[in-house]
């Protein structure tokens, strides 16, 4: 029993953390330019990353032309394009609309799986996914944009459901890998090829950029996202999500929008309406129907990137 009520610790902590990137994102894109703060968020990430490589695992594992093209889709879909669209997109909209938004990965995995993989989307499936549409579609007509305050809103949270595209591609992706490389593996290379893809991109940043007007508290956003959403939410993840069945585990992925939409209050001293509320609703209702179905563990590896 307490081995199970670590593991659910460990999940909710997890996604809680992966709910929070959208506000500290939003903070660190202020100060910090896009390509350069994700190009050194990467960097710190796989140094980490590989360290832990060795001291668990004792070396990188061997891999087929075919585990290194997927592993570089994977980086250019999941963290390249992700990154931008999601960093963009925080930036342009609220941090809530942008929570709400990214809970929407299980469904959207759905739906490329049918038309990609020609998986059948079962009536749960549908069901869920339905429900994230009114979600979205609800914050989206009646939110921070739908009235005309903010013009940017809109597209702000068009750029933030391109980066939940990219992230549903990345989990599809992993399905291609060789079954011996583990998380790990895949997440240490992932970081790499994620630098290497925001290298040019940040160092031209880097020669305009003025490193010494950010403060500290805005250089640790870039710690917390390489150390914390990189590195120990992947670590909480998988040390609770090997514990329990696959479809509790998904369950918990609905701490995400609670997470987002609560930090995006209490930091970002954004307001939590009636809509934002109907639209959690929508979105944690069609997580609650999608994830009991069975699922792989494999799923949810986004969370290392």
């Amino acid at each position: 029993m307490r081995k199970q009520l670590t593991a659910y610790i460990s999940l909710a902590l997890a996604m809680a953390i992966v709910g929070s990137s959208v506000v500290v994102g939003k903070l660190m894109v202020e100060t910090i330019p896009v390509f350069l703060s994700s190009g050194l968020r990467f960097l710190i990430a796989a140094i980490v990353l590989v360290i832990l490589l060795f001291c668990f695992e004792k070396g990188f594992p061997a891999l087929t032309k075919k585990d290194v093209f997927v592993l570089l889709i994977q980086s250019f879909t999941g963290v390249f394009l992700f990154s931008i669209c999601l960093l963009y997109g925080v930036g342009m909209t609220t941090g809530m609309e942008s929570g709400i938004i990214t809970s929407t990965t299980p469904m959207a995995v759905g739906i490329l799986a049918f038309f990609l993989l020609k998986e059948k989307i079962e009536k749960r499936m549908a069901l869920g996914i339905v429900l994230a549409v009114m979600g979205v579609m609800t914050i989206n007509l009646f939110g921070a944009g739908g009235d005309g305050g903010n013009p940017h809103a809109l597209l702000g949270n068009l750029l933030v459901a391109a980066a939940v595209v990219g992230e549903a591609l990345f989990t599809l992706l992993a399905k291609m890998l060789s079954p011996h490389i583990s998380a790990l593996a895949i997440s240490t290379f992932v970081s790499l090829f994620g630098f290497l893809f925001f290298l040019p991109f940040a160092a031209y940043e880097a020669l305009s950029f003025d490193f010494s007007a950010p403060g500290i508290v805005d250089w640790s956003y870039v710690l917390y996202y390489a150390l914390i959403v990189t590195v120990l939410a992947f670590y909480l993840w998988y040390s609770g999500v090997t514990k329990v069945p696959a479809g509790i585990s998904g369950i918990f992925t609905s701490v995400l929008p609670v997470s987002a939409v609560a930090l995006s209050g209490i930091i970002l001293k954004e307001q939590f309406t009636f809509i934002h509320m109907l639209g959690v609703a929508f979105v944690i209702g069609g997580i609650f129907v999608t994830v009991l179905k069975k699922e792989t563990a494999k799923d949810s590896q986004h969370l290392a990137s």
